[in-house]
């Protein structure tokens, strides 16, 4: 059984963004947070454009995409209220 795996140079740039993605879901950077989406899902669809992702990991980015993308619905400061009103 195979515990890790070697990552190619594209999926290490797709974690670190997931990783600045999630640090900025934690400290509530929701302009950030919404950016750093941005982020992945254009070098998600740049990789698979141009063949660089194998069908495993991309599924994998893919499910992940999507959940960020559903966790980030909404997910801004422009509808937040005042708390002093």
């Amino acid at each position: 059984m195979k515990l890790f795996r070697i990552q190619s140079k594209e999926e290490k740039r797709l974690d670190e963004i997931i990783n600045r993605l999630q640090m900025n879901l934690s400290n509530n950077y929701k302009d950030s947070a919404q950016a750093n989406l941005a982020e992945l899902r254009e070098a998600y669809d740049e990789m698979c454009s141009q063949g660089k992702l194998k069908e495993k990991p991309k599924a994998e980015y893919e499910r992940k995409l999507a959940v960020y993308a559903e966790k980030l619905k909404g997910y801004s400061h422009k509808d937040q209220k005042p708390y002093w009103h």
